[in-house]
């Protein structure tokens, strides 16, 4: 049990489990941590101003995880907040409805151990959709090394599987809380346009799904975070020719694409937004 265990001064892992309004799932994820193989970690969760008894229950049956309680932010905040809190050399994110195998921080620090230079590692997960396991579809497929390319699509690194160094999570300046969707996505391609990844091609993350909370499922039209993004990642001006190119193709299609549901919806509003910032990519951009 975690209450009997002792904490750790300098833990090598720190685990930042934001949560909001999620005590029917967070004790799973709490206990995937506390059963780790790997126990060289700190455990910190930040309740987002959930109003559903969340704190009453981390006080009376996690006492010793670091319980840190905000006034409602957004996940980006809450992640931010607890990094800002941690005291190890690694950052673990554990989403509060999902939840890890026994062996994740093992296996991931093991195989770090032999590629030190890497900063961020991820893993595949499993899918589990209304309590029944589903095949991810292909475009989700998981890979390591240079894979900004890869990102650009989709959000192609799970935040559950993450383990990434605290330096670099620093450097890139961590979440932008700016966004209440797809800032995964945005940080991953912060990254990833800069250095290498590691993945072990090991199923060692549950993610549920299908709960109607989900924020990928409440927000509307997620491409209008990710253009957003591809678009701040352009103006920085630091990626490779051949890299801006393809973010600029990526950008222009999702935008086609955004322009043209809201025109079938009638959503001229969108449309009006939308199609001046395609016009000024496909005449060159800034």
């Amino acid at each position: 049990m975690l209450k009997e265990r002792k904490e750790l001064l300098t833990p090598k892992v720190s685990v930042v489990i934001p949560t909001y309004d999620r005590i029917d799932t967070l004790p799973r994820s709490l206990d995937s941590v506390i059963n780790q193989t790997f126990y060289d970690w700190e455990l910190i969760v930040v309740d987002d101003g959930s109003t559903d008894g969340t704190d009453e229950m981390i006080l009376r049956d996690y006492p010793a995880v670091r319980f840190h309680r905000q006034e409602n932010a957004g996940v980006s905040s809450a992640r931010n907040s607890g990094v800002a809190l941690a005291s190890g050399a690694w950052i673990a994110f554990l989403d509060s409805d999902d939840a890890w195998l026994p062996e994740k921080l093992e296996r991931q620090l093991s195989h770090l151990a032999k590629e030190p230079e890497l900063r961020l590692s991820h893993t595949d997960e499993i899918w589990i959709r209304n309590g029944r396991r589903v095949n991810q579809p292909k475009e989700y497929a998981k890979s390591g090394g240079y894979i900004y390319r890869r990102c650009l699509p989709l959000c192609s690194i799970c935040p559950s599987s993450v383990l990434i160094r605290r330096d670099l999570f620093d450097e890139v300046g961590g979440f932008d809380e700016t966004f209440p969707v797809c800032e995964d996505y945005d940080l991953w391609l912060r990254i990833t346009a800069r250095e290498p990844v590691h993945f072990l091609d090991e199923a060692l993350v549950r993610k549920y799904g299908g709960h109607e909370d989900q924020l990928s499922t409440t927000t509307w039209g997620m491409d209008r975070y990710r253009t957003r993004a591809l678009e701040q990642i352009l103006s920085e001006k630091n990626l490779s020719p051949e890299d801006q190119l393809l973010t600029k193709e990526t950008l222009i299609r999702k935008f086609r694409i955004l322009i043209e549901g809201a025109r079938k919806r009638g959503n001229l509003e969108v449309v009006a937004e939308y199609e001046p910032r395609l016009f000024k990519w496909e005449q060159g951009g800034v």
